[in-house]
């Protein structure tokens, strides 16, 4: 069995996430004031990561509603491919020992090059061939959340992948949610020894390669995981750290806290100089919104508040899949959802201004961008319904921007804000 026959089981486990990420965040309130110190330099194409599931294969697996034919390839730009839930695991690309199945990879590479668009390759999930313990259950093949029985077999893998791909593939990832038992049964101990042996291998192939650790996620087991690997020394064989800031049943800003934990994390070991991403985001069961403004109000306050808060990049999970809250695409995973044309819409406003500072007053969230020419743009939204907002006269706006592209002139009384950040320009001189 390469994949569990349906989709529940990953529903229930990540149900579990949910409630238990709900449940530790309710300690991470949001102050009244919020004050952030957004990086210095300009906001780069790469803060815009995607996941893509059936764009170079079709489900072997039963899925709800039933998969038959490929994605087409997104109409929303973005930077960065994270090759996950792909078809493109360790136990997919090396069913039996020696024998390499490479269509799908090749395949996905192709697209990505044909696309300008860079990948970020996940390493992990052991065959049931290599695994210490090939009858147990995993979320996704028997035997594949174990270590692999023989570290020979896991060098061997790591190789032949970077060698296939050497100049191609300039990103990896080490294993996924190492916290989760559904994706790893090992030892702390076992997972550093297959880190640092990856993280060598990959450097002597090619010493370009970036290198991201392995990403926990949840508030409170994901950061303690997190505490424990790199108290070990696991931040030496990564060049940027990884997490999954997912808040279930919450809304975007919970993420400000939970951000600001990973980083005091990262410092007390000594890599908080290291670029910290968000590889997988997104809202899989239900959320606090309620239409589809609301969803794409998410989706924009995720990125602007991942940016602000000191987050280099975030991949959106995910473009094609109908079964989750939160979807970027309608049924037929080509036309984009109001979600989707935001997430494509907020990189006109955000690549290549820089955020000044982005800070909240009783609910009201205002995140100034500048550029060239003198053009400034304060990005608006109230976290809590709509309200009347005046713009300040010193600001010089003019227009207004929605999430949806659409523009229009700047009232005498204001502007109407709610949960979709609205964009304030005062254009170019």
């Amino acid at each position: 069995m390469k994949k569990l026959k349906t989709q529940l089981i990953i529903f229930i486990v990540l149900l579990i996430l949910s409630l238990t990420t709900a449940v530790s965040l309710s300690s991470l309130k949001m102050d009244v004031q919020v004050d952030l110190q957004a990086p210095t330099q300009p906001i780069p194409a790469s803060l815009f990561g995607n996941h893509i599931h059936h764009v170079a294969t079709t489900p072997t697996y039963v899925t709800d509603p039933p998969i038959s034919t490929l994605t087409p390839w997104p109409i929303v730009p973005f930077y960065s491919w994270r090759l996950m839930s792909a078809y493109v695991e360790w136990f997919e690309l090396e069913p039996r020992k020696g024998e390499w199945n490479f269509t799908i990879l090749d395949k996905s590479v192709a697209l990505a090059e044909e696309n300008g668009v860079e990948i970020l390759l996940n390493l992990g999930l052991t065959p049931r061939w290599a695994s210490a313990r090939p009858q147990e259950p995993s979320l996704y093949a028997t035997g594949t959340a174990a270590e692999p029985k023989n570290i020979e077999d896991w060098r061997n893998y790591v190789r032949t992948v970077a060698t296939r791909y050497k100049g191609r593939i300039h990103y990896y990832e080490l294993w996924n949610e190492p916290n989760l038992k559904g994706f790893y049964t090992g030892s702390l101990e076992t997972m550093l020894t297959l880190c640092e042996e990856a993280y060598r291998i990959l450097k002597e192939v090619d010493s370009s390669i970036t290198v991201v650790s392995p990403p926990p996620t949840d508030a409170e087991h994901g950061i303690e995981w997190l505490n424990q690997y790199l108290a070990r020394g696991g931040g030496a064989y990564a060049d940027v750290i990884g997490f999954h800031f997912y808040v279930p049943f919450l809304p975007p800003e919970t993420m400000v806290p939970l951000i600001h934990e990973v980083q005091m994390t990262m410092a007390k070991y000594g890599v908080g100089d290291k670029p910290l991403w968000n590889t997988e985001t997104g809202w899989l069961g239900r959320a606090p919104f309620s239409d589809e403004w609301g969803a794409a109000g998410f989706v924009a306050r995720s990125y602007i508040l991942n940016w602000a808060a000191g987050v280099a990049r975030l991949y959106w999970y995910v473009w094609d899949n109908q079964g989750i809250y939160l979807r970027l695409t309608q049924a037929d995973r080509t036309t984009p959802t109001q979600a989707g044309i935001a997430y494509g819409e907020l990189q006109q406003w955000l690549v290549g201004a820089q955020m000044n500072n982005c800070q909240a007053k009783q609910m009201i969230w205002t995140c100034e961008l500048t550029r060239d020419r003198d053009y400034k743009a304060w990005i608006v939204w109230n976290t809590e319904g709509s309200s009347r907002f005046q713009v300040p006269e010193e600001w010089g706006v003019q227009q207004v921007r929605d999430l949806a592209g659409e523009q229009q002139l700047l009232r005498r009384n204001g502007v109407e804000i709610g949960p979709s950040p609205l964009l304030l320009e005062h254009p170019s001189s």
